[in-house]
């Protein structure tokens, strides 16, 4: 695989008793889309938590970054080195306006100067394709789609190289998903590297170049979409019946 950017190793996140990620390695490739699947309880978000350090990093194993381990670094640090996540909960200001709440997270996740932030922040709003008519609307008045264009956009501010997205397509209509497949899609065409959990299997299945599927932790299967989707085990235990 040539020029990987993230390499993890053996990582593994344990509660107690419970081994929530088990011994989970992977590589992606600069300027990829990689899929993650799995059910409910998996270990994909605790993959991208111990990841990016928030709320906490791996109990054993290696994260890499650009050749550089990240592991134990501060979540802000790791941040502001280009690698950037979103949640599966949206969160935004109900009070302010995309465009304020888009400098708040360049500030204080990017680092930036208050002039940089609000020049990254209205480069943000045109990479999401937000409607700036509405950038300066209170963020309680978004739309859903909305909502999740400014989560995006609120990590895309820190211009990272690496966008780490949780079920983004959570709670949107078909034609909206559409929108986000070629959002996503125009994104990664501008050089960002993406990790996507997703169980919208429509949207995983078109945009990523290689998926990987979590069981209780530990990966199931790896590789090319295609492939992947066709494994027995993976189709009886996780895809199967999903839409």
């Amino acid at each position: 695989m040539s020029d990987p950017i993230i390499d993890v190793r053996d990582a593994t996140k344990t509660f107690g008793g419970l081994t929530a990620v088990d011994r989970v390695s992977f590589t992606v490739t600069r300027g990829e889309i990689f899929g993650i699947a799995g059910p409910n309880g998996s270990g994909k978000s605790t993959l991208f938590n111990l990841m990016t350090g928030i709320p906490y990093g791996p109990t054993n194993g290696e994260v890499r970054f650009n050749g550089e381990r990240i592991d134990g670094r501060p979540p802000h640090a790791i941040a502001r080195s280009g690698l950037c996540r979103t949640f599966q909960k949206d969160a935004e200001f109900p009070d302010l306006s995309a465009i304020e709440t888009l400098q708040i997270s360049a500030v204080y996740s990017g680092g930036q100067s208050a002039g940089q932030a609000l020049e990254n922040a209205r480069r943000a709003i045109d990479r999401v394709q937000f409607d700036e008519a509405r950038a300066h609307m209170p963020s309680s008045e978004l739309s859903v789609y909305e909502k999740k264009q400014l989560m995006i956009a609120s990590a895309l501010v820190s211009e990272p190289s690496v966008l780490m997205l949780d079920e983004p397509a959570s709670g949107l209509t078909k034609p909206e998903i559409e929108r986000l497949d070629a959002l996503l899609v125009d994104v990664n065409k501008s050089g960002v590297t993406i990790l996507l959990i997703e169980h919208v299997l429509s949207l995983l299945l078109s945009v990523s170049e290689r998926l990987l599927v979590l069981n209780q932790g530990a990966i199931l299967a790896e590789g090319l979409p295609a492939d992947v989707v066709r494994d027995p085990a993976v189709a009886e235990a996780y895809l199967g019946g999903r839409d």
